[in-house]
């Protein structure tokens, strides 16, 4: 059955099909809109008129023929692969800017491509069943860019093209899904939303101290706001309302400077759980896309929304978005269509990256080159948000000139530095312990106290910790071993335990997991040693909502049983030690001091080894011959060797019965993701040795055993523990 049309796409069960014309002057049209936002359009419209050329090959047709059910009997003949033919004309027609225009629609269903990988597929023929119209008029020159920069604006004309064939193709072969997309809230009337929450929560309000600085601090967010596209930093202590404070800022900002849409990055998914949830009680929860691996579909009972916020996942097509920091900047660096397709929507938009300090220095000069580019070539502003703001402008130095680099041209500080927040808000004290201690002689401190809660570096400290106190009261562990769901309700069990006003003793034994955006407020705090931020971050745990006039955290060691393990932690450590002892730790001096000092101690800022070769982002992307696909591969912005297994936990293995007898799922997996734990490699191969460890599909496990796994203290290795650093 020879076609009387080309044939792009055939929609099930009437067997309907698209033309290859239609599809293509689609996506033409969807990818200049979304090319356009960066003065690209005419770029992305050759984009969508060239990517499908290669349906129009004999073998093509006669594979979508067949496989659609149009005419089973139909014999393929040949190679029916088609992406390439479209970037070989891009390469005849435009050979100017070829490996610009060429890669995206290479690699449109495959992902971007490694330079030699895409040489080779370059020196393939276009088929001469391919008519080759007359080249569309583009312009060629680029606009003024930097090394760094190029890899960014491949990936930007990629993520155009890809979701703009999403878009057409659902629309075509599912309309009832395509419906269900867009159709948001605008900038303005979410910051009429906001403006009306905070005037009913200033009413509502006493007039204290606390509440005149957070007032303070909105007012300064909504000056600064005003203000050109560009880099900005919010620096205010634990208490100070940053959170609120910084969504102004940003709607303020992206009305007057005719913003999109307003991403927040949060490292942990503790604040991003707490932080979506405030947002969709203001904004409503169909203009709040929550985008992390802990969302659970079940959570959402509107079965619609759920499916909107599903889809909304792929491409960012919402007005405000709550992410990882691991999705934002993993997707900035991947070479997947998947991953890729979202990035336009970053363009104009406002980026706030709350916990700043928290960026990995290993990968440091590429995200801050990355944010450079984001803001000079796609419009993009962003406002760094934290109470330890680290050094994000000026000259990095490292331990040699070779590791040094230039940071940002600027970053302005919107809390003007009179104001002393830090003076303000103090509600805390730093105690150091000067020697070094064992467990049974921490475990004997923190029996003092009734309620105190003890931060340490590593699971199996928390685990020889809680192991030592008496089992009195609320005694609790928190750490990692447990699976998010186990954590999740520990931490409620915390926060009603401390509303109980009796005598019972409260202690509380956690990894730094309980560090950052966990609202709870201990009278005593003790943190093992570690780097200035993550002490500072502890003592935000400790007298948090002001309750008593000035509480302390005692920083100690383990040296005496278990000294700091070399590699990061021992460097931040240092890095604090090296400033000495007599300073106001919450000043924003002293936590410069201590960044520079860390600074001094790393020996790249771009360098990550894996299976012992060292790579870097600059060599890889930052030159005309760009290796994709290997960037994607080695760019993980935490180094995490470990396996996720599922555990019998509270009602788990229903889900697992699920799973076993229905298959994977989207919604079952994420389901899943709340029973599941990560373990290092070589205790997976411990627990799968014993025949601990079930397969039921390709790379997903489980422990269905429940003597693997204690009410206390989550997984467990036969009395033995797993050991970590500084992972959590």
């Amino acid at each position: 059955m020879q076609p009387k049309t080309i044939i792009s796409h055939v929609r099930q069960p009437n067997k309907e099909t698209q033309s290859n014309d239609t599809h293509q002057q689609g996506v033409a049209n969807l990818a200049e809109v979304f090319a356009a936002e960066f003065g690209m359009g005419e770029w992305g419209r050759v984009l969508g008129l060239l990517h499908d050329k290669g349906k129009e090959k004999k073998a093509f047709q006669q594979h979508i023929i067949k496989e659609s059910g149009l005419d089973p009997s139909v014999r393929v003949e040949g190679d029916y692969s088609h992406a390439y033919v479209g970037a070989l004309i891009a390469q005849k027609q435009y050979p100017m800017i070829a490996s610009l225009i060429a890669q995206p629609i290479a690699g449109h269903h495959r992902g971007l491509y490694d330079y030699s990988d895409y040489v080779g597929e370059m020196k393939r023929d276009i088929p001469k069943d391919v008519t080759l119209d007359a080249p569309i008029p583009i312009q060629p020159r680029l606009p003024k860019m930097e090394k760094h920069d190029l890899h960014h604006f491949v990936r930007m004309l990629f993520s155009c093209l890809v979701d703009a064939d999403s878009l057409d193709t659902e629309a075509f072969m599912n309309t009832e899904q395509a419906k269900l997309r867009g159709c948001h809230t605008s900038m303005p009337e979410l910051l009429m939303r906001l403006e009306k929450h905070l005037q009913e929560k200033r009413s509502n309000s006493p007039d204290t101290e606390v509440n005149r600085i957070r007032n303070y601090v909105q007012e300064q967010c909504v000056k600064a706001s005003q203000e050109a596209c560009g880099f900005y930093s919010l620096t205010v202590p634990t208490g100070g309302g940053k959170t609120l404070a910084s969504i102004l800022w940003a709607l303020h900002h992206a009305v007057k400077n005719n913003k999109q849409r307003v991403i927040i990055a949060i490292p942990y998914t503790s604040i991003i759980v707490q932080t979506a949830a405030t947002l969709k009680g203001i904004f409503g929860e169909d203009n709040v896309l929550e985008h992390h691996s802990n969302i659970n579909p079940e959570d959402i009972k509107d079965e619609e929304l759920c499916e909107r916020i599903q889809l909304a996942t792929e491409n960012w097509d919402y007005p405000i978005i709550v992410t990882t920091n691991v999705q934002l900047f993993e997707s900035l660096f991947s070479n997947k269509r998947s991953d890729c397709r979202k990035l336009h929507n970053i363009v104009k938009s406002v980026i706030i990256l709350d916990e700043v300090q928290t960026l990995p220095l290993g990968f440091y000069k590429p995200i801050v080159y990355t944010l450079d580019t984001l803001q000079r070539v796609f419009a993009v502003s962003v406002l760094f948000t934290t109470a330890s703001q680290p050094i994000l402008s000026g000259r990095i130095e490292g331990t040699n000139p070779n590791a040094s680099f230039d940071a940002l041209p600027s970053v302005r500080e919107i809390i003007p530095e009179e104001a002393r927040l830090h003076e303000k808000l103090r509600r805390v004290e730093l105690q150091f312990m000067e020697e070094a201690n064992t467990y049974d002689e921490i475990a004997k401190e923190l029996a003092k106290h009734q309620r105190v809660l003890c931060i340490v570096n590593t699971r199996r400290d928390a685990k020889e910790l809680y192991d030592r106190l008496p089992k009195e009261g609320v005694c609790l562990h928190l750490s990692r071993m447990m699976c998010p769901a186990h954590v999740s309700d520990t931490i409620a069990h915390i926060k009603e335990a401390l509303k109980n006003q009796g005598g019972n003793p409260i202690r509380v034994i956690a990894t730094q997991l309980i560090e950052a955006g966990v609202d709870i407020d201990f009278p005593v705090v003790f943190r093992q040693e570690a780097g200035l931020d993550s002490i500072l971050q502890a003592a935000g745990r400790c007298n948090r909502e002001g309750k008593q006039r000035i509480c302390t955290t005692y920083v100690f060691s383990l040296g005496k049983e278990h000294p700091l393990p070399p590699g990061f932690i021992s460097q931040t450590n240092n890095a604090r030690l090296s400033i000495g002892k007599q300073h106001d730790w919450f000043a924003p001096e002293t936590m410069n001091s201590y960044f520079r000092q860390l600074h001094c101690r790393i020996d790249s800022f771009d360098s990550v080894t894996v299976k012992g070769v060292k790579y870097s982002m600059q060599e890889l992307l930052y030159k005309i011959d760009v290796e994709f696909e290997k960037a994607a591969e080695v760019f993980h912005l935490i180094d995490d060797q470990t396996r996720s297994v599922i555990v019998n936990w509270n009602g788990s293995l229903k889900y697992y019965q699920q799973l076993i007898s229905q298959g994977p799922s989207y919604s079952l997996m994420k389901k899943l993701s709340q029973y599941s734990v990560n373990i290092r490699e070589q205790d997976f191969r411990t627990l799968q040795n014993i025949g601990a460890i079930n397969e039921p599909f390709e790379n997903i496990y489980a422990i269905t055993n429940p003597g693997f796994y204690k009410a206390d203290t989550g997984l467990t290795m036969e009395n033995q523990w797993l050991e970590e650093t500084f992972i959590i």
